[in-house]
């Protein structure tokens, strides 16, 4: 979703002026600042670890290790959330976040570039989160962990919460993705509807000839529906500029070729997207043995909050809670951090025990 800017992203970073490099010089060395773990019980570990036979880019952050522990499933694919840390620098001060840049994606496909990514397919990611999880739990001693599964990434949390209740404390979707073997078009309708009214007739017909059918929908036709999807829409246009490329600029842990392989990654990355093509949520089963939450941007033209919301309802958990995030769309957790903190700490956070690092639920 992010490829709807980062062809001129990519540009910019080919040339960038001397005076904006200067600002961004100046810019990330405070968001440096603001980084910083000083606490006793702090832990701020980054660097690369053997998952599924590549190395692989892990970042551990929080400012007291007997905080509940939360596993982060990034989007895109290809699209690691590592660029928000300065964002939900907020966050750490209540949980320990691990984030992780999936295989082909940022930091890990800059490690191995294109031929050192190994088996780069939905499956083999799975394997790997849950591979990252368990890493997870041993270092930080943890029984159970919070998994937290943002937009594309949520395909992946859906199947890993379902079928690992001893692993997982909780479940947290945001930018809730719903397959649904193509029964619901709505967000397909709401292009189309978008493109016609703003008079885009190249586009609208490009559109159609894709089709709603996201079973006869090649990567690249997925990527370029992702793209015109956030082009049409000035909500999540404005969220990809302002907090999606700004938050990659002005990271202070992604150098100009960090953010080089960002957009290099996530174009390999789109392979990946065949391996979801088929998948129906419901089919799939909708029991989670554990709590259960979605918490979704209340404008989200790309994973539309009806969608999420109609799952949702059938999910049978412990106990479950769906809430709305104002003024956002997409990438609401990130756009809106303080208001996604609010509900993690009011709604999630209580369902977790105080015991060190385990994440456990009553």
């Amino acid at each position: 979703m992010i490829a709807a800017v980062a062809t001129l992203a990519t540009a910019a970073l080919a040339t960038p002026a001397a005076g904006l490099l200067a600002h961004r010089a100046l810019r990330r060395a405070r968001a440096a600042d603001s980084l910083r773990i000083d606490s006793p019980r702090g832990i701020d570990e980054r660097g690369f670890v053997r998952i599924g036979g590549i190395d692989q880019w892990i970042s551990v952050r929080g400012e007291d290790r007997s905080n509940p522990v939360v596993v982060e499933v990034h989007g895109g694919p290809g699209a690691p959330n590592s660029v928000y840390t300065a964002r939900t620098r907020a966050w750490e001060r209540h949980f320990t976040l691990v984030r992780w840049d999936m295989r082909g994606a940022g930091k890990t496909f800059g490690r191995g570039g294109p031929d050192g990514q190994g088996e780069a397919t939905f499956e083999r990611l799975h394997e790997d989160a849950l591979e990252v999880t368990r890493y997870a739990q041993r270092l930080l001693g943890a029984d159970r962990v919070v998994l937290l599964a943002n937009s594309y990434g949520s395909a992946f949390g859906l199947r890993l919460a379902r079928a690992h209740p001893e692993l997982y404390s909780a479940y947290v979707g945001t930018d809730q993705n719903v397959h649904t073997g193509g029964r619901d078009t709505s967000a397909y309708d709401g292009l189309l509807e978008r493109l016609r009214a703003a008079g885009k007739r190249r586009q609208l017909a490009r559109v159609r000839e894709i089709g709603p059918d996201p079973y006869a929908w090649t990567p690249r036709q997925r990527a370029t529906y992702a793209k015109l999807s956030a082009q049409s829409d000035p909500l999540t246009l404005e969220t990809l500029k302002k907090v999606v490329l700004g938050s990659m600029w002005l990271s202070p842990l992604h150098s100009l070729r960090d953010l080089r392989d960002f957009f290099k990654g996530q174009s390999f990355s789109e392979r990946i997207t065949a391996g979801t093509a088929g998948f129906d949520d419901r089919a799939d089963g909708t029991r989670f043995e554990m709590p259960f939450f979605v918490f979704q941007g209340e404008h989200d033209v790309l994973t539309p909050p009806a969608a999420a919301r109609a799952y949702f309802d059938e999910v049978e958990a412990p106990f479950k809670h769906f809430a709305l995030i104002e003024d956002c769309g997409h990438f609401a957790s990130f756009r809106r951090p303080d208001r996604f903190l609010d509900l993690l700490l009011t709604h999630v956070r209580p369902l977790l025990t105080a015991a060190p690092g385990t994440g456990h639920t009553p």
